[in-house]
């Protein structure tokens, strides 16, 4: 595939990976109040991100790869599975698509009457965030620790699955499953990051307090995906 096809692949599938899982949250999370049985809640939202991952790596990943995520680019070229020219292209390109994701979806949610963006308020607009702006009022420490652990395991999976050694075929779904299970972990430590393109997507427009903190949901996965992508690189070398 050319360049030009590849990160236009990149770029889809980092808009639908903002606009199925960060829309879910903050369209349909809580659709019709507290209590309402119609909201989907944290296991859907959970659910609709790895749904993103699942349908955009099925559709995508054999034009580009299906990284959607700058720490999956970082983690995959310290595991040795991508070029580091190629880096800068591919970050700039999900960071592109998680934006204009976010903006449709900015535009979207304000044809609701009433819509309000709180900036102090945790998980505004489905940004990620600790302290005050966690959703469960967790400190810095533990969402270094969440966001660095749970990518590191992500990539662990990722590079797992798709290794030639694994069952062909199954790596999307497994992919999918490993971010729903991380969603369900985390969201009430940050919201979830593990992928700094979709945090910057909703910062952007989420206000002050979102952007203030974005440097943790840039740092702390790039720092996960590299130690994720250095384990699994010596873990899965044959043995001699």
């Amino acid at each position: 595939m050319t360049m030009f096809k590849r990160l236009s692949a990149e770029l889809l599938g980092t808009f639908w990976l903002v606009l199925g899982g960060c829309g879910s949250a903050v369209v349909a999370a809580n659709f019709g109040g507290e209590g309402n049985p119609l909201g989907i809640g944290l296991l859907g939202v959970s659910l609709a991100f790895g749904l993103t991952v699942l349908t955009g790596a099925y559709a995508l990943g054999h034009i580009s790869g299906g990284h959607f995520n700058p720490a999956v680019s970082i983690g995959l070229w310290a595991g040795g599975r991508f070029e580091a020219a190629q880096l800068l292209p591919y970050l700039l390109a999900q960071v592109l698509g998680g934006a204009l994701a976010g903006l449709v979806l900015y535009l979207i949610a304000s044809g609701q009457p009433g819509f309000t963006l709180l900036p102090d308020v945790a998980g505004a607009f489905a940004s990620n965030g600790y302290g005050a702006l966690s959703p469960g009022g967790y400190s810095m420490t533990a969402a270094l620790i969440s966001e660095i652990t749970l990518t590191a395991m992500f990539l662990i999976v990722i590079m797992g699955a798709t290794d030639g050694r694994a069952p062909a075929g199954f790596a999307p779904l497994a992919i999918g499953l490993a971010l729903t299970l991380i969603h369900l972990i985390s969201i009430p430590v940050t919201n979830t990051s593990v992928n700094p393109a979709r945090s910057t997507a909703v910062a952007l427009f989420a206000g002050s307090g979102a952007l203030s903190q974005l440097w943790l949901f840039w740092l702390a996965p790039i720092i996960g995906g590299v130690i994720g992508g250095s384990l699994y690189r010596r873990l899965g070398q044959p043995d001699r």
